[in-house]
């Protein structure tokens, strides 16, 4: 007597419906200022590191801190300076976000849209104003 197979048939790999990859999937804006709010983070971490260590050659004397000062006026330099500078001013433009949602605003549909064009704006004026600051004082 031959023995029946209770078993459904599996689908082949082939017939597997796939999960989009990200270069087809499009993220609303809110995600990305998300994703873009946790880069800035990291990015602010290590900036304070390379931060203490600038301290700790000013405090061991012209000798050590010489190097850094021709580092941080060079072109590589001043553009770590300034990608610090823009990641400071978007986290904290993403930061004061978070406080009005701590408030319990902020979260329909129309208000996250508007709120994440805001923050980008708010950002972007944090970001001239520093700008206009650094080249009127040099």
């Amino acid at each position: 007597m031959e023995r029946m197979n209770t078993e459904p048939p599996r689908p082949s790999v082939r017939e597997r419906p796939l999960s989009p990859h990200l270069q087809v999937y499009r993220l609303p804006v809110t995600a990305l200022l998300s994703i873009s709010h946790r880069i800035t983070g990291v990015l602010l971490g290590i900036g304070l590191i390379g931060l203490v260590l600038v301290l700790m050659s000013v405090v061991q004397g012209p000798s050590a801190y010489a190097p850094v000062h021709a580092f941080l006026s060079g072109i590589a330099g001043r553009s770590l300076l300034w990608i610090w500078i823009i990641a400071l001013l978007f986290h904290l433009s993403h930061g004061i976000r978070h406080l009005v949602w701590d408030t319990g605003h902020g979260f329909s549909r129309d208000s996250l849209l508007y709120y994440a064009l805001g923050e980008f704006a708010a950002a972007l004026v944090l970001v001239l104003a520093v700008a206009i600051a650094t080249l009127a004082r040099s």
